[in-house]
C-alpha cells in the first residue's frame, strides 16, 4: 500500500504512551500482590481508555496528512486503498 511521502511526527505523543506503559506495570505489580479484582480492572479501564484516546489523536492526523493528501492528489487508485485502508482498520 502506498504510504505519504512524509509520515506525520507522533513524537508528541511518547509522554502518553509512557505513562500507559507505567499504567500497565502498575498493573502488573497490583496482579503480583494479588490485589481486589475491582481495583484491577479500574486500572485496565484507565489503560484501555488512554489506548483509545492516543488511538483517535493518530487516527485525525493521519486522515489530516496522509488522507487528504491522497485525495488532493486526484489519484483514484490511492484514494481507495486509503479507504481500503481505514476500512480494514476498523474491521480488526
Amino acid at each position: 500500500m502506498k504510504n505519504c511521502h512524509q509520515h506525520p511526527d507522533y513524537a508528541k505523543h511518547l509522554p502518553r504512551i509512557n505513562k500507559v506503559i507505567g499504567q500497565l506495570n502498575g498493573i502488573k505489580k497490583m496482579i503480583d500482590e494479588r490485589r481486589y479484582c475491582p481495583e484491577i480492572i479500574t486500572q485496565l479501564k484507565a489503560v484501555s481508555s488512554a489506548c483509545q484516546s492516543i488511538e483517535a489523536l493518530l487516527l485525525e492526523k493521519h486522515l489530516e496528512s496522509c488522507v487528504l493528501e491522497a485525495f488532493h492528489s486526484n489519484d483514484n487508485k490511492d484514494q481507495a486503498k486509503k479507504i481500503q485502508e481505514l476500512t480494514k482498520l476498523y474491521k480488526k
